[in-house]
């Protein structure tokens, strides 16, 4: 067997090793990893739990969503956009989320900024620094999969430039990733799109 290579999940079906190690990654694989998300409120979530991630195993987000959608109004722009610093406080105090003082701050000045952007304009601006599929080869084993690429360089530094907070390279193209815009599905995954 090539090491890092899709392998046999608990249906026998070939997935990405990643996926394997808990029933919550073997769901969130199959259902959602990589598929096409749209909208801004969508989106917007998406990047938020991509930065609470950071410096932490994604299964311990994946565990904790259900908390962080009823601590963040279902992350609506609109509504954490108003949030106070009573919002905050009670954010801090939250068991049910990562309770980081500085992701929990750019998530509400993130949609602070947000909130002032037409509707659809976090979708086509996220969607704008999709790379062409044709340019992409498709990975065989997970060291062919990359944690930074040139497009998610340039979509976090436009993120910044708009005002945005968290959304380093490696954030950026984990989004990327977890949202579709790329396809990092491998070639023998039977999650990955024809």
């Amino acid at each position: 067997m090539t090491p890092g290579a899709a392998i046999a999940g608990p249906d026998g079906a070939p997935r990405c090793p990643w996926a394997l190690s808990a029933a919550e990654y073997v769901a969130y694989h199959d259902e959602e990893w990589g598929r096409p998300v749209h909208g801004d409120d969508a989106l917007y979530e998406r990047l938020c739990l991509e930065a609470f991630q950071s410096g932490l195993s994604w299964i311990t987000i994946l565990r904790r969503r259900a908390g962080f959608r009823a601590a963040f109004a279902d992350f609506k722009i609109a509504a954490v956009a108003d949030f106070t610093d009573d919002d905050r406080e009670r954010l801090l105090a939250d068991p049910g989320i990562i309770r980081n003082r500085a992701k929990i701050d750019a998530t509400i000045a993130n949609a602070r900024v947000l909130v002032g952007w037409a509707p659809g304009e976090l979708d086509a601006f996220i969607w704008s620094h999709a790379p062409d599929p044709a340019t992409r080869p498709v990975p065989r084993t997970l060291s062919d999969v990359p944690a930074v690429t040139p497009e998610s360089t340039a979509l976090s530094k436009a993120l910044k430039k708009r005002g945005l907070r968290f959304v380093g390279p490696t954030t950026a193209y984990a989004l990327m990733q977890a949202c579709g815009l790329v396809d990092d599905h491998l070639a023998d995954c039977v999650a990955r799109r024809p």
